[in-house]
């Protein structure tokens, strides 16, 4: 997790490079799964790695910012705890209906709104990201950027917080079947 370091090191435009690896992190994960797929290498295993690590790196960076931004007093954007552990507990709560669903030889397949709630928060904390590494770059901070990044990142970091709990409702909604049937 080079990123999360980044994020913290007190190295000059550190944020910059946390979003930088951040998004080299985000490009690997595409590609290998791109090239999975392409040379039909996709296992069970891999499937469930695969979201395990996106899982990972996702709600990493949203704990990080909690700590970062309101350890920074002039951070234009906080990110609440409560916003946090809504994120956190949603992941821990799919990836637990998905391991009922493997014990029971089921596979349960992504769906659009989970779709959508990945989009969104990766678009929060790129926003979030860039917002940071904005105010190291002197020409950026006295750009328009720091004028319209600011309410963005506020905007991408509600949506995210919105689609993540109701994709997750939904998804314990309409799979009910795999956990009510042990009760």
């Amino acid at each position: 997790m080079l990123f999360i370091w980044a994020l913290f090191t007190p190295v000059t435009f550190h944020s910059t490079l946390a979003l930088v690896l951040f998004n080299v992190a985000g490009l690997t994960d595409f590609l290998d799964g791109k090239i999975a797929r392409s040379r039909g290498l996709i296992t069970n295993f891999g499937i469930l790695m695969d979201s395990l690590a996106d899982k990972i790196l996702t709600c990493s960076a949203f704990i990080a910012f909690v700590q970062s931004t309101n350890v920074n007093p002039t951070a234009p954007v906080k990110v609440a705890a409560w916003m946090v552990i809504v994120i956190v507990a949603r992941e821990f709560a799919i990836t637990g209906l998905r391991l009922i669903a493997a014990s029971k030889s089921i596979v349960l397949a992504a769906e659009n709104f989970g779709k959508h709630k990945t989009v969104s928060q990766l678009a929060a904390i790129n926003a979030l990201l860039l917002l940071d590494a904005c105010q190291e770059w002197p020409v950026a901070s006295e750009h328009f950027i720091q004028k319209w990044l600011p309410p963005l990142a506020e905007i991408m970091l509600w949506l995210s917080v919105i689609l993540t709990a109701t994709s997750g409702g939904i998804y314990l909604w309409r799979n009910r079947a795999l956990y009510l049937s042990d009760m």
